[in-house]
């Protein structure tokens, strides 16, 4: 069922520059695309057109209403393409704070995020590689290799020969590369 207004009924009222903007719609789509180069870019200024229109005070009034659409549309595609310019500012002042740049080409500070998974997942491997080790090759392989020491200051500590401390390290690290395929 639609609604029709009664006959003799007062008209609501209408709005002229929305009334113009609807039967130049087509035309202010191409003149938009042609600004643009994209049709999709176009539709949707023709869209903010509108609601630019339709959202206007209804007092303002212009002797030539057709040039008011178009000095309106101009100014729909300035402020489309200032929201543009702020926007690659922006990114480009976030890229320059969180990047490093090598040659010109963006670098990333943190691995991606497959690679610090894949790099946790083999250190968990590793950790209980380690622990599996016989307690006097543990032993040497964690004070050397993971503390830092020295061949010398292992075989201090641990009160045996630099000669067993290599023996040691040498087979934890054949073990290890075994267990975990490297």
């Amino acid at each position: 069922m639609s609604i029709m207004a009664e006959p003799g009924a007062p008209k609501a009222p209408t709005d002229p520059l929305l009334e113009i903007y609807l039967e130049r719609r087509a035309n202010l789509v191409r003149f938009f695309a042609a600004r643009t180069g994209s049709p999709m870019v176009a539709e949707d200024l023709a869209q903010e057109l509108y609601v630019k229109i339709a959202t206007r005070d209804q007092e303002i009034t212009a002797e030539n209403p057709v040039a008011l659409i178009y000095r309106i549309a101009t100014n729909v595609i300035l402020d489309r393409a200032r929201g543009e310019a702020r926007t690659v500012a922006r990114d480009a002042a976030w890229r320059i704070t969180a990047h490093v740049s090598i040659a010109g080409e963006d670098v990333a500070k943190e691995a991606p995020a497959d690679d610090v998974a894949a790099s946790r997942q083999r250190l968990r491997q590793l950790v209980e590689a380690v622990a599996d080790l016989p307690p006097q090759m543990q032993r040497a392989f964690r004070l050397h290799k993971l503390e830092g020491r020295s061949h010398a200051d292992t075989a201090r500590v641990m009160g045996i020969s630099v000669k067993s401390v290599e023996k040691h390290i040498s087979a934890a690290l054949k073990a290890l590369t075994a267990r975990l395929g490297e």
